[in-house]
């Protein structure tokens, strides 16, 4: 009985819930032709029994929870498809945390660094962290006098989090502070973005999105391009490169607002959902001006939608490396313990017809996902734009222009091992060292000079890292751009340092100079409308 009870409980579904999207709107759970009860009692059973085998006769103790919450659900999902997963509690909570964007905290980005620290990576401008002196770099020591130094990231930030108004006592290290720093923290509301926007050139707008996995993201671009003007706007970049996905309403959102009232943006429809058509939502201001889309093969999913649907209404011009090649849509299938089926309910089309999704049945799912981007094209699923230009399914969305992501050398690799991600590396470590104790300060526009090049050369030898006088010389454009973005993080802010390095990047430049093939494509397409007699 309890066997029996367990994988019920893990695996019925509370199908009367509205379901809370993760690449999808909000929708009712719908019911395919079920099982019979005599097949579903059946294959119970048997999973029940095997259990019982291993139980009962496996050489260590076995847990129920992790056999099935590890094991059996998620290899359930395995067989399905790469995108169906299983998430436990804290992973729910975690994700439903992000996609409101927002939390009651001391404000602050934390990871361990790989070397037992649990580190402070960025303290959000303005939130009680910032305004308490806590800056990057930080080594979280305690936590309201409890030792931290056993805890992983997730473990220091639940204690971090805590009612608004409350207040909690952090204490860190700090390299080259003689002793700890320790100050009381009120807990406010800390609200996150994934979503950038400044001018670019005088002209120019660009407007990055990281992800799409916050349901603030749509509220934020109305916002930040009103601020800037947008009227004033001659053109602008979208930047979706490395954008992962997560919900189709805030893709729907984002692409909708730049092109005609009504049009397709994406459709998608599975075995047990009908088919639902979502249609642009425009903003008039948004009209006016010819846009360069970037894009590369870490976009996914939603900015996949996005991509998509500008390109086949011939709204934007694209350039970059072919997308990853997601068109499968999941749903939150919440389980009543809190843990949650992520679940595949259908494939989405472009508005031209496309599926974009990637062949995934002839690899393993390593493989599938290691090879994004590298999607061959459907002959087979040839389709047209607006205008009449040919576009095809099947390997996800191929740029108009192709531009390559630089590659690094192997020396270059080495000084920025995981340096945005979960190790930071040399360069980080060596803005703990140069600013040791003292407030990091550098003026607007600093460079890095020769000098301070050869610091950190003397500072990679003095930690032993194996590297060639020609290595390094050969790389002094590339650690010039990321030492400068280290010290602009630490004496502004990630937005500054983030604003720094776009300027400078020859893509973002090569965006800006092929406006004029925007602009040439959107004349193109609104005299074909017109000669069809679409108003707008």
């Amino acid at each position: 009985m309890k066997i029996r009870h367990l994988l019920y409980f893990a695996l019925v579904v509370t199908l009367a819930a509205v379901l809370a999207p993760l690449y999808g709107p909000s929708l009712k759970a719908a019911a395919a032709t079920p099982a019979t009860a005599d097949d579903i009692d059946r294959d119970m059973k048997s999973v029940a029994s095997a259990f019982a085998l291993v139980e009962k006769n496996f050489a260590d103790p076995v847990s129920s929870e992790k056999a099935f919450y590890q094991g059996a659900i998620p290899g359930m999902l395995r067989t399905l498809d790469p995108h169906s997963n299983f998430v436990d509690p804290a992973e729910y909570r975690e994700m439903q945390r992000k996609q409101r964007a927002q939390y009651y905290g001391v404000g602050m980005e934390i990871i361990a660094d790989g070397e037992g620290h649990v580190v402070v990576m960025r303290p959000f401008p303005g939130s009680p962290a910032f305004n308490a002196g806590f800056r990057r770099g930080d080594i979280i020591s305690a936590v309201d006098g409890k030792d931290v130094a056993k805890l992983d990231s997730s473990g220091v930030a639940d204690l971090l989090r805590g009612p608004r108004g409350t207040q909690v006592r952090v204490t860190v290290k700090r390299e080259g502070a003689p002793d700890f720093i320790s100050a009381e923290v009120t807990r406010g509301e800390i609200a996150t973005t994934v979503v950038d926007a400044f001018w670019v050139t005088p002209d120019v707008l660009f407007l990055r999105v990281d992800s799409f996995e916050a349901s603030n993201l749509s509220h934020d671009v109305e916002a930040d391009l009103a601020k800037l003007g947008e009227s004033k706007a001659k053109g602008l970049i979208l930047d979706l490169r490395g954008n992962p996905g997560g919900l189709v309403n805030e893709a729907v959102a984002l692409a909708g607002r730049f092109m005609r009232d009504g049009q397709v943006v994406v459709s998608h429809h599975g075995r047990a959902e009908e088919e639902q058509v979502f249609r642009a939502k425009a903003n008039p201001v948004a009209q006016k001006y010819p846009m360069v889309v970037l894009v590369n093969s870490g976009s996914a999913s939603a900015s996949e939608i996005v991509s998509g649907a500008l390109q086949d209404h011939d709204r934007a011009w694209l350039i970059g490396e072919n997308t990853f090649g997601k068109g499968l849509v999941q749903a939150q299938f919440p389980l009543s313990d809190g843990a949650a089926l992520l679940l595949t309910i259908a494939h989405y089309y472009t508005p031209s017809g496309r599926l974009i999704q990637r062949d995934y049945s002839h690899s393993s799912f390593y493989d599938y996902y290691s090879s994004g981007g590298k999607g061959t094209p459907n002959m087979g699923d040839m389709k047209a734009t607006d205008s009449g230009r040919k576009v095809y399914g099947g390997g996800g969305i191929m740029p108009d222009d192709k531009f390559a992501t630089p590659t690094f050398t192997p020396f270059e690799r080495r000084m920025l091992i995981l340096q945005n991600a979960v190790y930071p590396g040399p360069i980080y470590h060596f803005a703990n060292q140069y600013f040791a104790g003292k407030k990091p300060s550098v003026p607007e526009g600093w460079q890095p000079s020769e000098d301070t090049l050869e610091q950190f050369r003397a500072f990679l030898k003095t930690q032993k890292i194996a590297f060639t006088d020609e290595e390094f010389d050969s790389s002094k454009d590339f650690l010039k751009r990321w030492i400068r973005w280290e010290f602009y993080f630490r004496s502004f802010d990630k937005e500054t340092a983030d604003r720094a390095n776009w300027k400078d990047d020859p893509e973002v430049q090569k965006g800006v100079q092929s406006l004029p093939k925007a602009a040439s494509l959107l004349l193109q397409v609104q005299r074909v409308l017109a000669d069809r007699g679409v108003k707008g």
